[in-house]
């Protein structure tokens, strides 16, 4: 473990992420804001958030522990590539795979096969268990994500997340009937107090998370609904939805413990997506159809409609 005293000598009115990254070298503000968002760095032995605006006499404290041994395998396992070019590929991921490892599940994921495809060449931004991930889906949720193969995609894709620059839009099948067809879901998302596994909606240690739906078709007791996110909490769908009393069908997690058998995990998918090129700056759509399981439970449903 090493630890990097950075005094704030002169009044530079920067902010927290940006000044760790302008005086450690070979740092960029993503690597900053993983350490502060770990509890990593201390200004005046406290941690505060990555917008704090360092002032003449605070002292920075940045921890880097010593790198975990990890033995991530390239595997062999089929990808469905929507488009692939030197920087980035856009996937459509199957339901059921992991994005990236963790303890415990090093194989099988989406990390795996992308080391293997493209044989190494993932930016590293995210540390050697995430190379490459600029953002996830779930397990359980299929769809659209898009990968960086180097760091100057992956900064220029984070920042564009982080301006909400980036489209993402998914379908899902919810239960019950809304009132309202087309609404937004305006509610801050944090770790459920009770359980430090699930997120919940919360004022406490949450963040702003901003979801607007539109209902599609409406069957007996489930509806087809659109969801275009604003922002992207962990399981900010499924929490919002769950919140307003219209959970995602097959979600034992926010939704009724009673599994729905043909869906094994939540109907979710990642439909759209568009954002712009990090190298050629162009706007980039991708659409994918609805996957076999999802038009499965469509077809199901399709007999009850009123």
């Amino acid at each position: 473990m090493q630890k990097i005293e950075l005094p704030v000598e002169n009044d530079i009115s920067s902010r927290l992420d940006k000044f760790i990254a302008d005086n450690i070298e070979g740092f960029t503000r993503a690597k900053a804001q993983i350490l502060i968002q770990n509890g990593e760095v201390t200004v005046n032995d406290k941690v505060l958030s990555k917008s704090y605006i360092v002032k003449p006499g605070d002292l920075v404290v940045v921890t880097l522990n010593d790198p975990e041994e990890v033995d991530i395998i390239p595997e062999d396992i089929p990808l469905d590539i929507v488009y692939e070019d030197d920087d980035i590929l856009v996937i459509n991921k199957q339901k059921g795979m992991v994005v990236h490892p963790a303890a415990g599940n090093l194989n099988g994921t989406l990390v795996n096969a992308l080391l293997f495809h493209c044989k190494g060449r993932l930016s590293g931004i995210n540390g050697e268990i995430r190379p490459g991930i600029v953002h996830r889906i779930d397990k359980d949720t299929s769809g659209l994500l898009v990968v960086a193969k180097n760091d100057a995609a992956h900064n220029f894709l984070a920042d564009e997340i982080k301006k909400h620059n980036v489209k993402r839009v998914y379908y899902c099948v919810c239960y019950g009937r809304f009132k309202e067809s087309k609404g937004t879901v305006n509610a801050p998302i944090g770790r459920d107090p009770k359980d430090r596994k699930k997120m919940t909606v919360t004022l406490k240690n949450s963040k702003s998370a901003i979801s607007h739906y539109e209902v599609l078709e409406e069957y007996n007791g489930f509806s087809l609904v659109k969801v275009n996110l604003e922002t992207g909490r962990t399981h900010q769908i499924r929490v919002h939805m769950a919140h307003i009393g219209h959970a995602v069908a097959g979600d034992s997690v926010y939704g009724p413990r009673k599994c729905i058998s043909e869906l094994n995990g939540q109907c979710l998918h990642a439909k759209e997506i568009e954002f712009c090129h990090p190298t050629t700056k162009k706007n980039m759509c991708f659409e994918t159809e609805l996957p076999s399981y999802f038009e499965d439970f469509l077809h199901k449903l399709s007999g009850g409609i009123k």
